[in-house]
C-alpha cells in the first residue's frame, strides 16, 4: 500500500544512486552524506545513472518501507537543481509527477484566490 501523502516532506538525492543498495545501505547515504536522520518521518528518493529506477525510502515509526520502480522504456525527469547541495525538497505532486513519468520542466501553477490579500 502506498502510504505518501502531502503531508510528508520529499527530498531527492542529487547524485546517481547504485540500486542494489537496500534499507541499510540507503540509510548510511542519508545519515553520512546527507547529514539527517533516516528515522524522521521525511522521504528519500534515489535514482539511479540511467534514469530508469527509482527507490523511495521512508521511516514510518516503528520500520522502514521501500518503494521501488523500474522503467523498462523511457526515463524519470529529474527537475534541475544544485548538484552541490546534495538533495533538492520536491512537493508530493512533484514527487507524483516524477514516478507517473510526468514531465514537471513546463508546469506553471496559476494563481489561486487568498481571501488574506
Amino acid at each position: 500500500m502506498f502510504t505518501l501523502s502531502s503531508s510528508n516532506k520529499f527530498h531527492l538525492y542529487s547524485d546517481p544512486t547504485d540500486m542494489r543498495k537496500s534499507f541499510d545501505g540507503l540509510s548510511g547515504i542519508i545519515q553520512n552524506t546527507l547529514e539527517t536522520d533516516p528515522c524522521s518521518g521525511d522521504v528519500y528518493i534515489f535514482i539511479n545513472k540511467r534514469h530508469d529506477k527509482i527507490k523511495l525510502l521512508h521511516w514510518q515509526g516503528i520500520s522502514f518501507t521501500l518503494y521501488y520502480k523500474r522503467l523498462e522504456k523511457g526515463s524519470f525527469e529529474i527537475p534541475s537543481y544544485d548538484i552541490a547541495s546534495g538533495s533538492i525538497t520536491l512537493t508530493y505532486t512533484q514527487m507524483v509527477m516524477i514516478i507517473d513519468g510526468l514531465s514537471i520542466k513546463n508546469i506553471q501553477k496559476r494563481k489561486a484566490y487568498n481571501p488574506n490579500i
